[in-house]
């Protein structure tokens, strides 16, 4: 029996190597991932050779130092047997010699071997741990000048130093790429900060959420119901309130609900409402939470609603536009001849506002025109500016005309319509895509030119509309144009939507369909939808669109046929698309990507060359799509492209595997720990598909979709289809569809744009506004009732003195005995 229990103990003994770094054959800049060559001193495995690799997330390594490393034996399917290290440390001399050698080795400048022995001598063998551990231990030793012990202190705390926190970060579970990222937030303040507050990682870490932070900090024993923990979870609801469903505001009712379901699903403990409730009034009394009208918002969405608000209102006050002796409606006429079309009347109407307008809004659907319109208030705006479309006569100036939109895909279609130059907003910017809820890294750069064009303003959202139009000078006329009807931001807001409902900008949308000579019968169906009904022959067979009936367990076969039958015919990957609502389950974009990758790019033969990674295959020829926003290689969240070479890392310099994706003119290098960056996309969301057009879309959709039927989803995917739409799936999921409009999100942007909006007539009024409604919601904010928090009693955001919003009359203000109610009427009788 004892026998048995020891054999066991072996058996889950911790393996380790103990060896010197022969060579350091990679090293991630961006991560501390590493690739070492080890000469084994002393190991408690079975390997049994001199050298071995050894792989994982190590500091400051350096090479003829040995270490000793902990982990487990891995069979490389290309490099053989290696070490993956989950944690190291340094290996420390422990004979008085050793210590002697390592503390006169060049390691230690200036100190030569008989300080060495002076100081081994006083200290004794262990003199290195008490020098780190106490660097006044260095004063029993005689002797040594403020210099030397200077070198020793810091050369003991710079080796120690990244390798506690390195190791320390492992054993809360953190990866190479995390590990990196919370280094680089918080350098050598690391682990102090994790351990004085762990959920300082939700507020500074992306991709850290309060689950993470809470396991940490129970594993330090902090306390469930302890006010850092629930000051937390509020945080964390909040944000997730607001992002998930694209609000830019919620109530207090909901985030207390929502911030006790976030601290009773991490750990099993009933937290009281009242202690959380306190915590949400400490944090309004601190201005982490903004606290407006009972509504509760996060800090940098609550700037952004009103940034946006301040620069419409500024640009809206720019001096009547006028063109001298111009008569517009004749010059239209002339640019008509010029260009042999003709318009309709509200093209017409809209291009003589959008020039006569310092702002203005063009909306349509499919077919309705916006393009040609587009290119004519292009065309006579550099007419009449006396300015030249010709890109040639620009090479010393940036061009006047400047064309944005939110996605790569998008940004390029707006050149090949007009081409002329165009951009992402994030390239236009200088923006990295990490700005959004950090005020400190806000651009400051002011655009040049006389016009700004904004396609899809409707994927455009609360933080990137106010870096956008903070950006914009006072002279510039801005055109935003979109499709209001399709699906908002994936951000927080509905910037487009407000903007129109607020009916401050001069807007326009454009209803008659122009694109359907041909006997289109796709731009009629999108109408229909956005309409809010399915056409009598919807599941009829059209030359350009067909319906195939089947549950979502037969999506995938359906689709698989239909995707070979195309191929056959001369469709590429490009040219299809298949648009999914969701990820998961049998008709989910996981599973269809996988299939459509065996039929378009199948490695039958096994001579293409492919990469493993996570669940997925990664081929020459895949098409891909990005993830997140990379302005510094220029490619951009929603862009697709194509792998074009595969480099094994044995194959590079760095030891690592590379992946080479062309995005249109653009090629762009993934070493192994970017590919979280990107997905195989063949099958793709329809948010993703936005601002983007395919010759031919597949749409599943299926009553398994459930809450993601909707209207929006809907007219969106059907819009991205410019000649063949296959629909597949359940009719009562399209009528489903069709029957549910998409909820409104919870924005005040418009209430924003129209409050106060007579008292903003010039520069000084507008100081004067901003200076005074900041002093407000500040006020507003110190002054909330930190006694009453039950939900019961809704007085969680009472305020001791209310200041009107504005100062016109309304039922709110009589009743809550604000305004007289008679009041202008005094000696009047009926």
């Amino acid at each position: 029996m004892v026998e048995q229990e020891k054999l066991d103990l072996f058996a889950t003994e911790e393996l380790y190597i103990v060896g010197q770094v022969v060579a350091i054959f990679y090293q991630n800049p961006t991560n501390f991932y590493k690739v070492l060559l080890i000469r084994v001193t002393e190991t408690n495995s079975d390997y049994a050779d001199k050298e071995i690799v050894v792989t994982g997330n190590f500091g400051q390594i350096q090479e003829e130092e040995t270490y000793r490393f902990y982990g487990t034996l891995i069979e490389h399917p290309k490099f053989g047997l290696q070490f993956n290290s989950n944690r190291y440390k340094q290996e420390k001399p422990t004979t008085m010699a050793g210590v002697i050698n390592y503390l006169s080795s060049d390691k230690f400048p200036g100190i030569g071997k008989k300080t060495a022995e002076n100081i081994v001598h006083v200290l004794g063998e262990n003199a290195i741990d008490k020098i780190s551990e106490n660097p006044d231990a260095l004063a029993e030793v005689t002797g040594l000048n403020s210099k030397k012990k200077e070198v020793l202190i810091q050369t003991i705390h710079a080796s120690d130093g990244m390798e506690k926190i390195i190791i320390g970060l492992n054993s809360y579970g953190f990866g190479s790429q995390l590990a990196y990222n919370i280094y680089q937030t918080y350098q050598g303040e690391t682990l102090e900060i994790i351990q004085e507050n762990p959920y300082q990682l939700v507020q500074d870490i992306e991709n850290i959420g309060f689950k993470k932070a809470d396991a940490i900090a129970e594993q330090l024993g902090f306390a469930a119901d302890s006010p850092g923990r629930l000051r937390a979870a509020v945080l964390f609801a909040l944000s997730e309130l607001c992002l998930s469903q694209g609000n830019t505001y919620t109530s207090a009712e909901d985030l207390l609900e929502e911030s006790l379901t976030v601290l009773e699903s991490s750990r099993s403990f009933i937290i009281e409402p009242d202690a959380v409730a306190d915590e949400l009034v400490h944090l309004i009394e601190e201005n982490q939470i903004i606290e407006d009208q009972k509504k509760l918002y996060i800090k940098s969405l609550y700037a952004a609603e009103w940034g946006i608000s301040t620069s419409v209102k500024r640009l809206l006050n720019r001096k009547k536009i006028t063109y001298g002796a111009h008569d517009i409606p004749k010059e239209i006429r002339k640019l008509e001849k010029r260009l042999g079309i003709s318009y309709g009347a509200s093209q017409v109407k809209a291009i003589e506002e959008a020039m006569l307008s310092p702002m203005f809004i063009l909306t349509g659907g499919p077919g309705t025109g916006k393009t040609t319109v587009l290119n004519g208030i292009v065309s006579l705006f550099a007419e009449l500016n006396g300015l030249s479309l010709d890109l040639n006569d620009y090479k010393e100036q940036p061009f006047p005309i400047l064309l944005t939109a939110p996605t790569g895909r998008a940004a390029k279609r707006m050149n090949e319509t007009t081409n002329l130059p165009s951009s992402t907003i994030h390239r236009l910017l200088g923006l990295n895509g990490r700005e959004n809820n950090n005020e400190d890294q806000q651009s400051d750069r002011e655009l040049e030119g006389g016009l700004l064009i904004v396609d899809e303003m409707s994927m455009v959202d609360t933080w990137l509309a106010n870096q956008l139009l903070r950006a914009v000078p006072q002279h510039m006329q801005v055109l935003f144009v979109g499709d209001k009807n399709q699906l908002p931001s994936v951000g927080p807001g509905q910037v487009l939507h407000d903007l129109i409902d607020a009916h401050l900008i001069p807007s326009m949308e454009l209803n008659e369909i122009y694109r359907q000579g041909d006997g289109s019968t796709i731009i009629p169906l999108a109408h229909e939808i956005k309409d809010g009904r399915l056409p009598g022959d919807f599941t009829q067979n059209k030359k350009d669109r067909s319906f195939i009936s089947c549950n979502a367990y037969q999506i995938e076969e359906v689709i698989r046929q239909v995707v070979a039958k195309a191929k056959e015919k001369g469709f590429t990957s490009q040219d299809i698309q298949v648009l999914a609502p969701m990820y998961r389950g049998p008709a989910g974009i996981d599973a269809l990507n996988k299939m459509m990758q065996e039929i378009l790019n199948p490695n039958e033969t096994s001579q293409r060359k492919e990469v493993k990674f996570n669940d997925r295959v990664y081929r020459i020829g895949d098409k891909i799509l990005q993830l997140v926003n990379n302005p510094e290689l220029n490619v951009f969240n929603g862009d697709m492209g194509e792998i074009t070479s595969i480099t094994y890392a044995k194959e590079t310099a760095d030891k690592v595997d590379e992946l080479v994706i062309q995005f249109d003119s653009n090629e762009v290098t993934y070493k192994r720990n970017e590919w979280n960056k990107i997905t195989l996309a063949y099958c793709c969301s329809i948010h993703k598909s936005q601002g983007s057009e395919f010759k031919m879309v597949i749409l599943p959709m299926v009553q398994n979709y459930g809450r993601m039927l909707r209207r929006d989803l809907l007219y969106t995917a059907i819009t991205r289809s410019s000649e063949l739409l296959i629909l597949c799936g359940e009719n009562s999921a399209f009528q489903e569809c069709v029957m549910k409009s998409s909820a409104t999100r919870l924005t005040t942007l418009k209430e924003r744009l129209i409050e106060e909006k007579d008292v903003l007539s010039d520069e000084t009024t507008q100081a004067a506004f901003k200076e005074s409604s900041e002093e407000k919601h500040k006020t507003a904010t110190s002054e909330s009732v930190a006694s009453e928090k039950t939900l019961e009693e809704d007085s969680l955001f009472e305020m001791k003195e209310e200041v009107p919003a504005s100062y016109r009359l309304t039922i709110e203000l009589i009743q809550s005995n604000k305004i007289d109610p008679m009041i202008g009427m005094e000696g009047i009788a009926p």
